[in-house]
């Protein structure tokens, strides 16, 4: 699938490091919250961002790709292919999202669609500082919402896995999961724990080159699961038996320890 010339028609500084790009692909685009598209950025690379929006991406700049798309302006244009990947679950009527950081991007879209259709959500969300916090407006919409920030700076002083204690996990019926992968796998553990990781969904970030699961560099081990097909969602069984919170692999292949 070739690249889709996509128009950036709005830019929000949601943080000083966070920014949603909207697009005007509406008109061809028709995602699920959890699905991502590959993203173009002339002369630099191509990457996965997750929707934030059904027109929209929001993207934390970490990286040469993310520091040359926060230096365009509206009317500039990056290519679009996708969606590609499965996309979150709804499965019952009483939710809980996990969000860290930007992990929100595909987190915020769920919990509105989720309410939308009556389901009963409750998020927890984690930021480092005050002046990262964004999207809380659309998680209150959405349903019941507490946050934490490490510095204490806004909310409840701790990390957003702090929240857990506090929380009777097996009342929900389904939960969600997306942030960096080492709070992502001490929420798993701490679902195992409590019995019900058999009852989430994680949004799991590798490394992605063709999304369409040719290449193979998206790969888990042990099951060879490719992330941009079979995922970026997995339940959290199936993560338990995998390479999450271990090691993921750079563009040549090799093991990085997370």
């Amino acid at each position: 699938m070739k690249p889709i010339d996509a128009t950036i028609t709005e830019i929000i500084d949601e943080t000083p490091t966070i920014r949603t790009f909207r697009l005007d692909v509406s008109d061809w685009l028709r995602g699920k919250p959890g699905q991502y598209v590959m993203v173009w950025v002339r002369g630099v690379d191509e990457v996965p961002m997750t929707l934030s929006y059904d027109d929209a991406i929001t993207v934390q700049k970490v990286g040469e790709a993310t520091e040359a798309l926060f230096k365009l302006k509206v009317g500039d244009s990056v290519g679009i292919r996708g969606p590609y990947g499965n996309g979150w679950e709804i499965v019952g009527d009483d939710i809980l999202l996990i969000s860290g950081g930007v992990g929100s991007a595909p987190l915020a879209p769920l919990g509105e669609k989720a309410s939308k259709i009556g389901v009963k959500v409750t998020t927890l969300a984690g930021y480092r500082t005050k002046e990262e916090v964004h999207f809380e407006s659309r998680y209150h919409k959405a349903g019941q919402t507490i946050v934490a920030t490490d510095d204490g700076t806004y909310g409840k002083k701790g990390y957003v896995t702090d929240l857990l204690k506090s929380i009777d996990l097996k009342k929900f019926t389904q939960i969600y999961c997306c942030g960096p992968e080492k709070m992502m796998y001490r929420v798993l553990c701490a679902l195992d724990e409590a019995g019900v990781a058999g009852s989430s969904q994680f949004s799991l970030q590798r490394y992605i080159k063709c999304g369409i699961g040719v290449c193979g560099s998206c790969c888990m081990d042990p099951e060879g699961l490719r992330v941009c097909r079979d995922g970026p969602i997995f339940d959290g069984e199936t993560l338990l038996r995998s390479e999450m919170g271990k090691y993921a692999r750079d563009a040549s292949g090799r093991r990085i320890k997370i």
